[in-house]
């Protein structure tokens, strides 16, 4: 004990009081810091519901993601085939214009052979007047198809030189498009990530839990289609009613048709939806063996003769708008303000739709998914 105190002392005087005041001011710093970090508890982590809700929010924002990839590589495609096409026009106006320059390069060269314009010479030494016309009118008729041939080449020159720009104009518009579709790609890949990761993370009790809490807003989404169907029958017998009062009323013998028109396309494309039933959900796919939403609906009206646009912010406004009580089988019903999903309602409160990554396609209640609109594309 002697020995350590004549040391601290050794030390205090050597160091100044300065020096053990900053000595025991880091030694309080460090036992309060250690005693803060064995009394901090850890962050509060989030519940199931909140869990679910964060995978929802970055699934419907990977669905928008694919919806601007899927805009954008429709321009691509389109920009890929105009680029191609005038690639193509370059080549031949660049055939012409080596046909025009040659045929000049031959006119030359025999302006050359011959020494110039010889009219003089013809004239002193032709035999006769009429060997003078006629040398007159060949050279007369040699020269316009010269002034021809250098005209033609200007104008294929002039048109070659165009086509060129156009082509070079084009080719960065394609650039800049496959930049976006790049960009839009890894955006959809970023936001899947992340779900991926957050579903990771969850111990097999919580995907048991979040699976069970799934299943109950299913069911709820199925009680709310049951009481939307009942209301879209109570406006059709309402609608009944007031054609038949009507009728009677009217001088008229016509009935209002029971089924829409060309109900027979819409039989058909609910039933090529319904063969896709159980193929994956891929972002970007339209078939044959995966499909998106929007995808989906696009190949379902191409089996039945009618051409969708690629994306559900075009789809939406093809055809005759409805509403959600006036839906019958075939109709496209859109979801979200963002207008970022699309199924095909087949009756009866549900739908066929390919849901997001990691699902697949398959009949589910309207009701699961915040309503926008609705559209009869036939």
């Amino acid at each position: 004990m002697a020995t350590h105190r004549k040391a601290r002392t050794a030390l205090l005087s050597a160091s100044g009081p300065r020096a053990a005041v900053g000595i025991t001011t880091a030694a309080l710093a460090t036992v309060t810091l250690l005693s803060e970090t064995a009394n901090a508890t850890p962050p509060p982590q989030p519940s199931i519901a909140e869990v679910k809700a964060k995978v929802d929010s970055l699934m419907h924002q990977a669905e928008v993601a694919t919806e601007k990839y899927n805009g954008t590589k429709e321009q691509v495609d389109q920009q890929n085939v105009k680029v191609n096409k005038l690639l193509e026009q370059v080549a031949q106006k660049t055939q012409t214009l080596n046909d025009a320059r040659r045929q000049l390069g031959l006119y030359a060269a025999a302006q050359y052979r011959s020494g110039g314009d010889e009219t003089t010479t013809r004239y002193m030494l032709s035999g006769s007047p009429e060997d003078l016309v006629d040398q007159l009118h060949l050279t007369d008729v040699l020269a316009q198809r010269q002034k021809a041939a250098v005209d033609s080449f200007r104008v294929e020159q002039a048109a070659a030189t165009q086509q060129r720009i156009e082509a070079a104009k084009s080719l960065a518009s394609l650039t800049a498009q496959q930049a976006k579709l790049k960009t839009a790609k890894q955006d959809v890949q970023t936001k899947l990530s992340q779900a991926q990761h957050l579903l990771n993370s969850l111990t097999a009790q919580e995907k048991a839990r979040l699976a069970a809490l799934a299943a109950k807003q299913e069911e709820e989404a199925r009680r709310k289609a049951a009481a939307l169907v009942a209301k879209q029958k109570a406006a059709a017998e309402a609608a009944a009613k007031a054609a038949a009062a009507k009728k009677s009323t009217s001088t008229t013998t016509t009935t209002p048709p029971s089924t829409p028109a060309n109900s027979s396309v819409a039989d058909q494309a609910i039933a090529f939806a319904r063969k896709q039933i159980g193929k994956p959900y891929v972002w970007g796919a339209t078939g044959p063996d995966s499909f998106d939403c929007s995808g989906l609906t696009q190949a379902a009206y191409k089996a039945a003769g009618i051409t969708l646009p690629r994306t559900t912010w075009d789809q939406v406004n093809v055809g005759t708008r409805v509403s959600e009580t006036n839906l019958q089988p075939g109709d496209l019903i859109f979801f979200y303000s963002d207008i970022s999903h699309v199924g095909m309602y087949i009756g009866n409160g549900e739908m066929i739709h390919a849901p997001h990554t990691g699902t697949v396609v398959k009949i589910a209640p309207i009701t699961e998914m915040p309503f926008y609109g609705a559209v009869r594309p036939y």
